[in-house]
């Protein structure tokens, strides 16, 4: 048998353990995980996961690190990082803690939110693969080590290849397939591959709806997904922002969406169906008095369509309501402390 394929998973929170323990049922595969704040109870027990369509089991990932320089000092060279933390680039660049793990034969898996997550990762390692996937999983880890996930796997992987002439497209290309084949094989039949420019329209396709429901549900005081959808003039607004997005990242990219992509009508339409009652990450990390990720969903798809000569006046309010709405709230707790 060949030498067996090593992924590292750094960040298993929720969607990272449970990827991860889906790659670990492809053949010939050991993962790994750099743990944080659950290093003890996976290091001790690993996970445990619940899935409606997976059923109850258990996953004990080949070897647990407290940090990343623990398995740097492992001497593994991997051949995927999955990076699947919450991307906060005006908190942390967290690319330089990938530094010692990247090879050249190491292909970088972003599962994050937003747009401009992989610049920091392709500049800092301009001889690896990365790739950028999209996921639309509910998943959540009530207790450590306990993952809970519910009905939705879809995830979508491309090669991050912004200059056309790119040395490695080929590479990446062949990589990014890999990774998609290895998911399929652990069961999740909703892994595909797409190419560069597809992969980025699914990327602005997800933000029309976090870079609307998140900072809207913040700026209403909690609402969820579903209240704002049904309410008249927070729809209007929904809507308002969605095709903002959805016309201005076509020209943005050069390619239109493909007919399959919902329009935002039918994405309002859909929320509306929504009875879960559940609240937007963004919410969430507002009420418990964190950093929101206001750079990757607001920031950079105003920056990156300003620098092609669009603006978004819709997102740019929102932005610029919720930063300053975030530093005044920083600069009160920093307050409190002293």
């Amino acid at each position: 048998m060949s030498s067996p394929i090593e992924v590292l998973i750094f960040g298993a929170g929720a969607v990272g353990a449970f990827y991860g323990s889906r790659l670990a049922q492809a053949p010939n595969v050991k993962v790994s995980c750099v743990c944080r704040s659950n290093y003890k109870a996976v290091a001790s027990n690993g996970f445990s996961v619940s899935s409606p369509q997976y059923g109850d089991y258990k996953w004990k990932p080949t070897r647990v690190f407290a940090n990343p320089k623990e398995a740097e000092a492992s001497g593994v060279k991997w051949e995927y990082i999955v990076v699947s933390t919450k991307a906060l680039p005006d908190v942390s660049d967290d690319s330089k803690q990938l530094e010692g793990l990247v090879h050249d034969k190491t292909a970088v898996v972003l599962i994050q939110n937003g747009l401009g997550v992989e610049d920091a990762y392709a500049k800092r390692f301009p001889s690896a693969s990365i790739l950028s996937a999209v996921t639309v999983v509910s998943a959540a880890q009530e207790q450590h080590g306990e993952i809970k996930h519910n009905r939705w796997t879809r995830i979508n992987i491309g090669p991050y290849l912004p200059d056309s002439a790119s040395l490695n497209s080929s590479d990446a290309e062949q990589r990014n397939n890999k990774f998609a084949q290895l998911l399929q094989q652990g069961g999740v039949k909703d892994a595909e591959a797409y190419t560069h420019a597809k992969l980025q329209l699914v990327r602005w396709h997800k933000l029309a709806i976090n870079a609307s429901m998140n900072p809207s549900s913040v700026l209403s005081n909690g609402s969820t997904n579903a209240e704002m959808a049904k309410d008249d003039e927070l729809s209007r607004h929904l809507a308002g922002v969605m095709a903002e997005i959805l016309t201005t990242a076509p020209k943005i990219i050069g390619h239109d969406f493909p007919p399959e992509f919902a329009s935002a009508d039918k994405l309002l339409a859909s929320t509306r169906k929504n009875t879960s009652g559940s609240r937007p990450s963004m919410w969430l990390d507002w009420e418990a008095g964190k950093k929101m990720e206001l750079e990757v969903i607001l920031g950079n798809p105003i920056r990156i369509a300003r620098e092609k000569g669009y603006e978004m006046p819709r997102l740019q309010t929102l932005y610029a309501l919720l930063k300053m709405a975030q530093t005044n709230r920083d600069k009160q707790q920093a307050k409190a402390k002293l």
